[in-house]
């Protein structure tokens, strides 16, 4: 007798982005509903969010946030003298949480408001690419230690769990504000789930929510090795967070730039453009291949003062956008956005390949053109 295998879910995973233009700050009860209503997406073995403007108080200061597996005293220990070492630490202390929340198993979380205090040949680098090069140290050399949130008045809080579980364990909605906060609720199907391999990933402010799955993801971490990028979380969408901070921080390219990089037209597209467009996309196609993104996917990207949305270049993976006033609404499916604000100004889908950008002041931002 022949046993039929079970059915892969291919089009899991949930991912909402919610933005007031404005920049007024919100708590999270508006996106922890909006995920609930997705539940059906995720399978309880990762949940997080990004917040931004979570921390006017240190606003200035790097605030890292440092996951220690197994409550790791002797890894925090190291962590502490490698901070203190390198940095100037205006304040740290444990995240709060709710020891009554549905989780199993949580690591010892600790975070830490920073300055950098470069010395020597370190003085040369931006402060970024300082944090970049001492998240990449911890992350790689310090056993049991992974920073998983690193940007200034901005915050990661992830594990293992449904988003509404994440949320009660650290508190969302009670503790913390922001202007935007983006979601996702995990249904993994070639990587472990873990604590530090639950969404958002995040370097410096960047934040990526992912739907999907990066086959092009050996590819993609190799390229990034040469810039400093390791990764070290065993999860695909941790090479697009450190592709974007490449692209959009290190070489200044704009959003819509990097969309036709990581989703670029097909070649049979390219022949028939006009010659000047052509030698463009030909160019991207070349200089940047080992960045093209293949595999299903759409992504939320966020950052101080923008944040987007994209699928790839044939929408095997789906978003939709809504607007209320100076809200902009991203999400895996409609409903969810219907379901926390029922009388949207307009809604839309979006091509493939083409971003749906929201930024502070802009009063609508739908569809880009094409470069």
């Amino acid at each position: 007798m022949r046993h039929r295998l079970p059915d892969k879910e291919i089009q899991a995973c949930a991912i909402f982005g919610v933005m007031d233009r404005s920049g007024r700050r919100f708590s999270g009860e508006l996106i922890i509903e909006a995920m609930k209503n997705m539940k059906v997406r995720g399978n309880g073995l990762g949940g997080g969010f990004a917040v931004y403007g979570v921390y006017p108080e240190y606003k200035d200061y790097y605030a890292l946030h440092v996951m220690f597996q197994d409550g790791s005293r002797q890894a925090k220990a190291e962590v502490d003298d490698f901070l203190y070492d390198n940095f100037d630490v205006v304040h740290d202390e444990e995240i709060p949480t709710n020891p009554e929340a549905d989780v199993v198993d949580p690591p010892l979380f600790w975070r830490y408001f920073v300055q950098p205090q470069k010395k020597g040949e370190e003085k040369k680098l931006s402060d970024d690419d300082y944090v970049v090069r001492k998240v990449m140290y911890i992350n790689t050399c310090i056993e049991d230690a992974f920073v998983f949130s690193s940007g200034k008045d901005m915050g990661v809080f992830k594990g293992v769990g449904f988003p509404e579980d994440i949320a009660d364990f650290f508190m969302l909605d009670e503790l913390y504000e922001g202007y935007i906060w983006t979601a996702h609720s995990r249904f993994p199907t070639n990587t472990p789930g873990w604590w530090g391999g639950a969404h958002p990933f995040c370097i410096l402010d960047w934040t990526v929510v992912h739907n999907g799955e990066i086959s092009s993801y050996g590819t993609n971490r190799r390229f990034l090795e040469m810039y400093g990028y390791y990764c070290t979380l065993y999860t695909d969408t941790e090479v697009i967070a450190y592709a974007v901070d490449l692209l959009m921080r290190r070489q200044r390219l704009p959003i819509e730039i990097v969309a036709k990089i990581f989703a670029p037209p097909m070649w049979d597209q390219i022949d028939h453009m006009d010659e000047k467009r052509k030698k463009f996309y030909t160019t991207l196609r070349m200089v940047y291949a080992p960045l093209l993104l293949n595999g299903p996917f759409t992504v939320i990207i966020a950052h101080h003062g923008e944040m987007v949305g994209l699928t790839d270049r044939i929408r095997l993976r789906p978003i939709t956008a809504g607007e209320k006033g100076d809200i902009i609404f991203m999400s895996s499916e409609e409903a969810a956005i219907r379901a926390v604000c029922p009388d949207l100004d307009r809604v839309w889908t979006p091509h493939g390949g083409e971003p749906i950008i929201g930024r502070l002041n802009s009063k609508r931002e739908g569809e880009t053109d094409e470069v």
